[in-house]
């Protein structure tokens, strides 16, 4: 009873923190192995859980904002394909190169926060698409999202916002090309009978609740807040790397 509510907790923190400048993973998976959950399983867990977090508060910006779904599907698919393509080869990789891989990619986006980025858009125009020479990055994501994921909704938004995408429609766009990828990775892990519902369901009910927290607090953030907010998390989750890599 007690790793239950752990869970739920952590779920909650955790999903909250990824909503707002993305990387929650990096919370509730450290967490997850503590708890002597197999690292396969906590990936898992971890899938199920964005899966239905990332559309809750997707649902609800949708519906705030008075948006169509439809420049949402492009990106969606994308994310959709990367996240199968990424669960299916996770057995293949180690997860000790999967953490060098996650820190060259935390670095790089770190040091975009630091760039100058487009001005932000008004959030009264119309919503933009990427242009097609940022879906292989889309893409990327979404497969490493499929393979390990912690950090991913960082890379995301970073890619997002510095196309010149709104803090809102950023947060938008990545809880749906989130929920995509979890979706297709989900499958694959339950293909290959990776998941403790034990885990699984506590875990995705504080990531609910976590996430509507965050989608009510997202708009008072001012871009100031949300780039000093994303260079805390990233600093902090290429710490946490270092020190599991070594």
């Amino acid at each position: 009873m007690k790793t239950l509510y752990i869970l739920i907790f952590v779920g909650f923190v955790a999903t909250f923190i990824g909503t707002l400048s993305g990387s929650g993973g990096m919370i509730n998976f450290p967490i997850m192995l503590l708890l002597g959950v197999p690292v396969h399983s906590a990936i898992a867990a971890n899938k199920f859980a964005n899966m239905f977090s990332s559309f809750s508060s997707f649902f609800v910006l949708l519906r705030k904002n008075d948006t169509k779904l439809s420049p949402y599907i492009i990106s969606g698919v994308i994310s959709l394909l990367g996240g199968i393509a990424g669960g299916l080869t996770a057995s293949l990789i180690s997860r000790e190169n999967l953490t060098i891989i996650a820190l060259f990619l935390l670095t790089c986006a770190l040091f975009l926060t630091f760039l100058k980025t487009n001005r932000e858009k008004d959030p009264n125009d119309e919503i933009k698409q990427l242009p097609p020479s940022k879906y292989p990055y889309l893409f990327g994501i979404g497969a490493y999202d499929g393979l390990f994921g912690p950090g991913q909704g960082t890379l995301q938004m970073q890619l997002f916002m510095r196309n010149g995408f709104s803090y809102i429609r950023t947060v938008s766009f990545t809880r749906f090309n989130t929920f995509l990828s979890c979706t297709g990775a989900v499958f694959t892990y339950l293909w290959a009978g990776h998941y403790m519902w034990s885990v699984a369901i506590p875990l995705t009910i504080g990531s609910i609740c976590g996430a509507q927290a965050a989608v009510k607090l997202a708009p008072h953030l001012k871009t100031k807040q949300v780039t000093i907010l994303m260079r805390t998390v990233t600093v902090l989750l290429i710490i946490q790397l270092i020190i599991q890599w070594r």
